[in-house]
């Protein structure tokens, strides 16, 4: 049964962002930006210097995409709190990293901070943003978060930022889902498209926990957006996992010893990314 044709229908943005089939889109885990509470005073030129590393060791193994996120920054703060001296280090974060490499960046300033992001996308030149609950309300980590499509999206209007794409994420990971328990997962799909994102992401239910297929096709059954995977993808998942799904960003797999706030690790990047190539080929 196809989706509702809930707006008009847009253009692919994966299609146009990455240029090739099943992107597959690596995490930079930025280390404590200051403000944060494990921020213990490092110089900056440190922590920008790790995200350039990270960055070159995704670039060279051949990720399609790379998005930096204040991942370390936990724990997060809610929206409204999301203080300037976060956005200046992520914004100089992002500037290193974009002058190292020609891959396409964006976005993700935790914890749902999608004004604070769609800014520093529009400073730094980056193509997207993801932000994990668009549409409705939840109850995360932070406590009670509501959807910020209606602000973010007049935002992005008013700085011209309409080339920023939206990767929002669908049935969020982190949380409960007791406000929106009467919907099902296609329903809140829906909900998201017809709120104006770009594409959906399928997430686990943390940072590393595998997505299932049904979880997957859940989404795509409520939406005519591309769909792609948002959390602990591996080599060994990535054939039945990319016969549903459009893509995939993938952060902690691809580190040392599958652990986040380490560095990203070249041989696991080769790994996953000889998985794909396979699938690819079989298109």
């Amino acid at each position: 049964m196809a989706a509702p044709q809930v707006l008009p229908q847009k253009s692919n943005a994966l299609e146009t962002l990455f240029q090739v089939k099943k992107p597959v889109i690596g995490v930079i885990h930025l280390k404590p930006l200051p403000g944060a509470p494990r921020y213990n005073g490092q110089a900056m030129k440190e922590v920008y210097d790790a995200a350039v590393a990270d960055a070159l060791t995704l670039s060279r193994g051949g990720v399609d995409g790379i998005i930096v996120e204040n991942a370390s920054d936990l724990p997060f703060a809610r929206p409204e709190n999301i203080g300037p001296e976060t956005v200046a280090a992520l914004t100089a974060a992002c500037l290193a990293v974009r002058n190292a490499v020609d891959t396409p960046i964006g976005i993700t300033c935790v914890a749902n901070g999608a004004i604070p992001a769609l800014a520093i996308a529009k400073a730094v030149g980056a193509r997207w943003v993801r932000v994990n609950q668009w549409a409705n309300a939840y109850i995360a980590n932070e406590g009670f978060i509501n959807g910020p499509a209606p602000e973010a999206m007049r935002y992005r209007a008013m700085i011209d930022a309409r080339d920023v794409a939206i990767f929002a994420d669908v049935h969020v990971k982190f949380g409960a889902h007791a406000i929106t328990a009467d919907r099902s997962i296609p329903e809140q799909a829906t909900d998201a498209e017809w709120f104006d994102a770009d594409v959906l992401i399928a997430t686990g239910t943390r940072t590393g926990n595998p997505t299932s297929d049904t979880e997957v096709n859940e989404v795509r059954s409520g939406t005519n957006l591309p769909v792609i995977v948002g959390s602990g993808l591996s080599p060994s998942q990535v054939p039945a996992l990319f016969a549903s799904a459009d893509g995939a960003i993938i952060g902690q797999w691809l580190k040392e010893d599958g652990q986040w706030w380490k560095p990203v690790d070249a041989r696991r990047v080769a790994e996953l990314m000889a998985a794909v190539m396979k699938v690819r080929e079989e298109l």
